[in-house]
């Protein structure tokens, strides 16, 4: 089992499938890793040398925030917007869209399940 970034990515998939499974790291900047140490993408990730492995490690580590450091920066962000009173601040603090989306009708992921209001007619 390939370990990488404190993940265990699954063994018999393609490399670039694979390396999506660390947060932080999508399609393309998985498609980009490969490219740059120069693995095919059509390579599985069992059959990848331990070198190749360890330069996908060396890579990652130097160059891409990924897991607890990602996750710890995007609620640093998020404090600071509440912490400065700022407009996306007020929206994360009322549990609110913060990227301008209609609320009248939407949101119901990000507002939870709709409160029925006493006396309204129908």
């Amino acid at each position: 089992m390939a370990r990488i970034a404190g993940i265990n990515i699954p063994t018999n998939k393609r490399v670039e499938i694979a390396l999506t499974y660390i947060h932080g790291i999508g399609l393309k900047t998985s498609k980009k890793i490969c490219s740059s140490i120069g693995i095919s993408i059509e390579k599985r990730v069992n059959n990848l040398s331990e070198s190749e492995l360890s330069q996908i490690r060396d890579f990652i580590d130097k160059d891409i925030i990924v897991e607890g450091d990602l996750r710890r920066k995007k609620s640093l962000d998020v404090k600071r917007y509440l912490d400065l009173g700022c407009f996306r601040g007020l929206r994360h603090r009322r549990n609110l869209p913060v990227r301008g989306q209609r609320t009248h009708t939407n949101a119901r992921t990000r507002k939870g399940p709709a409160k029925p209001i006493a006396g309204k007619k129908k």
